[in-house]
């Protein structure tokens, strides 16, 4: 196998609101498959199928994608309430060790929206639980309703810090992303770095000071069109380089410059 093995971190999920099942959007395995170069494999959510050893020496780097359930508050010490949303406690208890653990050891992983937010919370941070209640802030959610492409139209612009690796990934320190996402940081976690933000102050791209490995993760949605998208292509192409790179023993830092 010549292809990094990339584990897609999905969510639980009731086929028909009766058959349980574990799965990921159709969109993160093409982004691994198309933009990264990788074999997407599907991780269940259940701590109790594999520990976090397991899973880094079986993948070369990891996916936490988005999903509808939210971090449990009862991981960053406050209580749940209705504006929490709903939860996933298994996804929890995989991801959030995984996390700690590849930060550490230097393992590639991308996180995306509840990615980006299990990241922070990983790390010791917090999360509003609903950002659009907050003064000045827009409404970060996607439209109800239209069509798959208008609800992953480009909405809001990110700026990010000049000369930090996601300027030099992309080229530029002013980029335009979707936005489906009802929650966000609150207080960045034990060397969370900020590296980008929406017009209303929220956080939208970090990455983790003095990580051995690549780190980065997005507050909005990079695979929707991640092999064409000039933003998402380039950041899941980094990511793919950094995962077969450590397949092949190599361990390139991309916070090396930053």
């Amino acid at each position: 196998m010549s292809r990094p093995i990339i584990g897609i971190i999905g969510n639980s999920y009731l086929i028909n609101d009766q058959y349980p099942a574990y799965a990921c959007g159709k969109m993160n395995c093409d982004a691994v498959a198309q933009a990264t170069g990788g074999l997407p494999v599907i991780i269940p959510t259940n701590p109790g199928y594999a520990s976090t050893q397991d899973l880094m020496e079986l993948c070369d780097g990891f996916l936490f994608t988005g999903g509808r359930p939210n971090v449990h508050p009862e991981e960053y010490g406050e209580p749940a309430t209705e504006a929490h949303g709903e939860f996933d406690r298994e996804r929890d208890g995989v991801a959030l060790p995984l996390i700690r653990a590849c930060v550490d050891a230097g393992q590639p992983f991308f996180g995306v929206c509840r990615g980006f937010q299990e990241v922070n919370v990983a790390m010791g941070g917090t999360l509003y639980p609903e950002i659009r209640d907050l003064p000045g802030r827009m409404n970060h959610r996607m439209p109800p309703d239209g069509t798959l492409e208008e609800k992953f139209e480009l909405r809001h612009s990110v700026t990010f810090t000049e000369d930090g690796p996601f300027h030099r990934i992309l080229g530029g320190v002013e980029v335009m992303t979707n936005t489906l996402h009802g929650q966000g940081i609150k207080d960045a976690g034990e060397r969370v770095i900020i590296d980008g933000y929406a017009p209303d102050g929220t956080p939208e791209a970090i990455y983790i000071k003095d990580a051995p490995g690549f780190c980065l993760s997005v507050q909005w949605h990079p695979e929707y069109d991640a092999n064409e998208d000039p933003v998402s292509k380039p950041l899941f192409r980094a990511f793919g380089e950094a995962a077969a790179a450590w397949k092949s023993g190599a361990r390139p830092n991309v916070l090396k410059s930053a």
